[in-house]
């Protein structure tokens, strides 16, 4: 059973998060502010964290922030009364993974939890399955039916990236800061070529494309399972 921490100082609307996700069969713990919520963490496994943004001693932003230098990669999902672009973008920096603007409409909420967990449990298993394509983390391969192929490292972890997270649009920045570190000398064209790479080795595949927003960066787009 995966256990959910809903972190909201607000008593009424702590209850019926409760309610809705032990009745989808979830393990519920609750936290009034950032400080509760990371002193519970710190004695109990969470797969998932449910987090207001206003709330008393330690707000959500700072609660992401926190727990994101401390390199815990639980998935958060924002929910919150604060709706303007900017929220959200400040949310997205400090290292939410989702993001909802109250009131939430339940069964959105339910999938947008389901989604965020299989994601978490791609990650940790080090292995990505998209129809008859299997990506190894561990060894670096992609394998369709009876063709094997090794990547180089940093093309792999480009290519699992965009996979793990189909249609999310990763900026040039984003993806130089997440394979090569925000210390590498490379320069945004080079991720470009990667790329291209990618995109010619996998061009016959029919479960995925890897598909340029222009100006901005890519993503992949799943085709078929």
């Amino acid at each position: 059973m995966f256990h959910i921490l809903v972190t909201e100082d607000d008593k009424n609307t702590a209850r019926l998060m409760k309610a809705v996700l032990k009745h989808a069969g979830y393990e519920v713990f609750l936290a009034e502010n950032g400080v509760e919520a990371l002193d519970i963490m710190d004695t109990q496994h969470i797969d998932l964290v449910v987090l207001d943004i206003m709330m008393p001693k330690m707000d959500g932003y700072e609660f992401t922030e926190q727990l994101r230098s401390c390199h815990n990669n639980t998935p958060i999902l924002m929910v919150t009364a604060k709706q303007l672009p900017e929220d959200k973008c400040k949310g997205f920096i400090s290292g939410t993974d989702d993001y909802m603007v109250k009131p939430v409409n339940e069964e959105e909420m339910l999938l947008r939890i389901k989604a965020l967990l299989r994601r978490a449990r791609i990650v940790n298993e080090h292995k990505l399955l998209l129809g008859k394509v299997t990506l190894d983390y561990d060894a670096l391969t992609v394998e369709r039916e009876d063709e094997k192929q090794t990547l180089p490292q940093k093309e792999f972890y480009l290519l699992y990236k965009l996979l793990a997270y189909p249609d999310k649009i990763f900026t040039r920045i984003q993806l130089m800061d997440e394979i090569w570190g925000m210390e590498s000398e490379t320069v945004d064209t080079t991720v470009n070529v990667h790329i291209n790479r990618l995109r010619k080795r996998f061009e016959g595949y029919p479960e995925f494309e890897i598909v340029a927003i222009r100006g901005i960066g890519y993503k992949a787009v799943k085709k078929c399972e």
